[in-house]
């Protein structure tokens, strides 16, 4: 494969820095009520892409009346996901997802959560994905192009740069243009991953990224990692896979996280 081009920075317009991770949170959950209000006023539906880690925290303990408003019309869709048993409660995204906000009291009732089937078979897991979002009507989850539009995709950045399953030097990373699948597989780790494409994480209606936390390892959070996604010269979708989403994200991160993106987005 050819040599990638670099990505400009994004617009520090895109970026908003807030107090800590409690305030993070709050907009994330701000953000898809909104969305998800102004998708079903609009055409009846909202398709919502999610991915695992801290994000599914953010989900959870969302004001009951107005998930009730918007679940039953709402398809929730996995940006990534391991190829594992939907009920492994350490490993599946979903089995987590269902104990922190899907199911429960105050669960999104009558949500249309599209799963894996639950193998170890990375290829024959990302085909029938694929299938599956193909299948749900175009009121569920809109087209455009040939690729799915969500109304709103929430997406992880990883320390590496990595976006679903789409890891930094690996071939997926590139996957796009005419007739090119949706759902790829990825053999990175034992257990393998589906993950979304990067043309269809970009296709979302809005995409956001989200980045908070602190602990003893990392005192400044993902702050290396948002200066590389959001800020360095020189990186491309291939070194940093993050960036290739710096022209359409809109990026909410926390102090920490923000602490090394330099002036021009401090202010």
């Amino acid at each position: 494969m050819g040599s990638l081009p670099t990505v400009p920075p994004a617009d520090p317009s895109n970026v908003t820095i807030l107090p800590d991770a409690a305030a993070v949170g709050a907009r994330i959950k701000a953000l898809v009520s909104a969305s998800a209000r102004e998708a079903v006023a609009a055409r009846g539906r909202f398709a919502l892409a999610i991915p695992g880690g801290s994000i599914l925290d953010m989900l959870t303990g969302m004001d009951p009346a107005d998930v009730a408003s918007w679940a039953p019309h709402t398809t929730v869709v996995y940006v990534n996901h391991k190829c594992v048993d939907m009920d492994d409660g350490a490993l599946s995204t979903h089995a987590k997802a269902r104990h922190k906000f899907l199911n429960g009291a105050g669960g999104w009732d009558g949500v249309d959560v599209v799963v894996l089937d639950g193998s170890a078979d990375g290829p024959a897991e990302a085909a029938s994905y694929e299938e599956k979002l193909r299948g749900r009507d175009a009121g569920a989850l809109p087209r455009d192009g040939g690729v799915p539009v969500f109304d709103l995709a929430l997406i992880g950045v990883g320390d590496d740069g990595h976006v679903g399953s789409l890891y930094p030097d690996r071939d997926e990373v590139a996957v796009g243009g005419d007739g090119a699948p949706w759902v790829l597989p990825v053999g990175a780790k034992d257990p393998p991953s589906i993950t979304l494409s990067l043309p269809v994480m970009r296709s979302a209606q809005r995409v956001v990224i989200a980045a908070c936390g602190v602990s003893e390892k990392y005192p400044r959070g993902k702050s290396e990692g948002m200066r590389r996604a959001i800020a360095a010269d020189g990186e491309t979708i291939r070194s940093f896979p993050a960036v290739g989403l710096r022209g359409v994200a809109t990026w909410v991160m926390d102090e920490a996280a923000g602490s090394a993106l330099g002036d021009a987005y401090l202010k």
